[in-house]
């Protein structure tokens, strides 16, 4: 299977960009600190911290994460080699023009079909525990994040709260399908059919992807805003003294455990009470 052929069966069409410029600036610091634990500059050698540093930067679309990490792999670089695995961090950078991972693809052969572990965001024991249903969903939105660049841990976080991965739920507000979307934000994010699970699914990454960008990466912020509406978000300066909302970020932020995500300054420019906004901690 060539490689463009692999990323239209996984349903991955990241822009061409995506891994480079402004859209990959946010993930430098990330490479950086995994390059530095995979040579053991100024810190410990350590494959496998290098290995989970490339593959964050990788699973939010960084295409020299997906290369470096597809190098590691080839090599047996402070990971089991695995040609198979290999080529599937490769074909990611390869669609986004990446040309060594384009090279790279001649040796290690064909992809493996299962995505790698560390970009699922997803533990093994409760996939197995979901119904064959929700499993395509779970399998939906984890193929989908790293193309708007959102964690896929953080984006299945959001549609578990937001639905319990119900495709068809719709709250007392209006809010419907499986990232619970209004009607107002659905027109916004262009998605025609709030109950089509891709369309959906879109949409809320799209939202989640402004909201980061808005709130310059601060995940709490974002939740917040992703809830209440980024209205809300501001006039409290920080996340708004509702029950519901404080629940909902407490509950994401156990399962997600980051602070901060990388964001694409590109996409809109930062709140204007972002500096006078202030988090505190339930989680």
């Amino acid at each position: 299977m060539r490689a463009a052929a692999f990323l239209l069966l996984l349903g991955l069409t990241v822009p061409a960009c995506a891994g480079s410029g402004a859209a990959g600036a946010p993930f430098a610091a990330l490479r950086e600190e995994a390059k530095a634990y995979e040579h053991g500059e100024g810190v410990p050698r350590d494959g496998a911290r290098a290995a989970e540093l490339y593959c964050e930067a990788a699973a939010g679309g960084d295409a020299e994460a997906q290369y470096s990490l597809g190098w590691m792999y080839a090599n047996g670089r402070g990971v089991t080699r695995d040609d198979a695995t290999a080529a599937y961090f490769f074909t990611l950078a390869a669609r986004q023009g990446h040309e060594h991972a384009q090279r790279m693809l001649r040796y290690v052969g064909e992809p493996g079909a299962q995505m790698p572990e560390c970009l699922g965001g997803v533990n093994p024991q409760a996939y197995a525990a979901a119904t064959p249903a929700q499993r395509k969903l779970i399998d939906l939105v984890r193929r989908l994040a790293p193309e708007y660049g959102i964690s896929p841990r953080l984006a299945l976080a959001v549609a578990r709260t937001e639905s319990g991965l119900n495709p068809g739920a719709v709250s007392a507000r209006n809010a419907q399908g499986l990232m619970q979307l209004i009607p107002e934000t659905s027109e916004r994010f262009n998605v025609k059919k709030p109950f089509d699970p891709e369309q959906n699914v879109r949409g809320g990454l799209a939202y989640l992807r402004w909201l980061l960008a808005y709130y310059e990466g601060n995940v709490p912020l974002t939740l917040a805003a992703y809830n209440a509406g980024e209205g809300a978000v501001n006039r409290f300066r920080g996340i708004p003294p509702y029950a519901e909302t404080r629940d909902y970020v407490t509950r994401i932020m156990q399962a997600f455990r980051k602070e901060a995500h990388p964001f694409n300054a590109a996409v809109t420019g930062p709140s204007p009470e972002l500096a006078r906004c202030v988090v505190k901690k339930t989680w």
